[in-house]
């Protein structure tokens, strides 16, 4: 698959790149990219919910009422879940939430999701560029050149930029990441994937 290079003004610079097939024209397994992206939805849980159970509520052991001839029914802890403040009946403990994936699944997901997103068109492949100084404005304008403003968007670079990290997390729907950190959920919750030229090398060896 070829594509045409843009600049940061959104115009083709008159060069093109080759995107692998092996990487960017696959046919999708869905069933992959799901336990993918399953995998960081429940990995990014901290898992430290609780709430108390009758043993570990403070308060008096005392029996509250004789057993027989109340006409109601028996208690015998203030602390039973039957009444307002008691402990819980089965509550939540912590406990980890990580899924283990298998190395070569996870793979073959990021590829799945990198084949559709380039099958629907929305990857856009851009020279590189990076600011001197963290710049929200300028990095907002690129995105408009682009078309891309208002939209979901990832840019993937070759090696982390921190000056378009930085310039980027003020926008919202907006990302950047290197072409090693891209993970399947985010591909897949993007609408427009940014491609710098370098990251495409980077992506093949990532994939070698």
């Amino acid at each position: 698959m070829k594509l045409d290079i843009l600049n940061t003004e959104g115009s083709k610079t008159g060069k093109s790149i080759d995107l692998p097939d092996d990487i960017f024209a696959i046919e999708p397994n869905q069933h992959a990219v799901y336990l993918a992206v399953k995998q960081y939805l429940a990995n990014q849980r901290q898992g430290t919910h609780k709430s108390k159970e009758r043993g570990e509520i403070k308060g008096s052991t005392k029996k509250i009422k004789r057993q027989k001839g109340t006409g109601t029914a028996r208690a015998g802890s203030i602390k039973s879940p039957i009444f307002r403040g008691g402990g819980r009946i089965f509550g939540p403990k912590p406990h980890a939430y990580n899924i283990r994936l298998n190395k070569k699944v996870k793979q073959l997901a990021r590829k799945s999701a990198l084949s559709s997103k380039a099958a629907s068109g929305n990857i856009f492949v851009i020279e590189d560029f990076t600011f001197e100084a963290p710049k929200t404005k300028q990095f907002l304008q690129v995105l408009t050149n682009l078309g891309l403003n208002d939209k979901k968007s990832v840019l993937v670079t070759g090696d982390m930029d921190s000056m378009l990290y930085l310039s980027s997390r003020n926008i919202k729907k907006t990302a950047v990441t290197s072409a090693k950190d891209l993970h399947t959920y985010q591909v897949m919750n993007s609408g427009s994937l940014i491609i710098a030229a370098s990251a495409i090398d980077k992506i093949k060896e990532t994939f070698a």
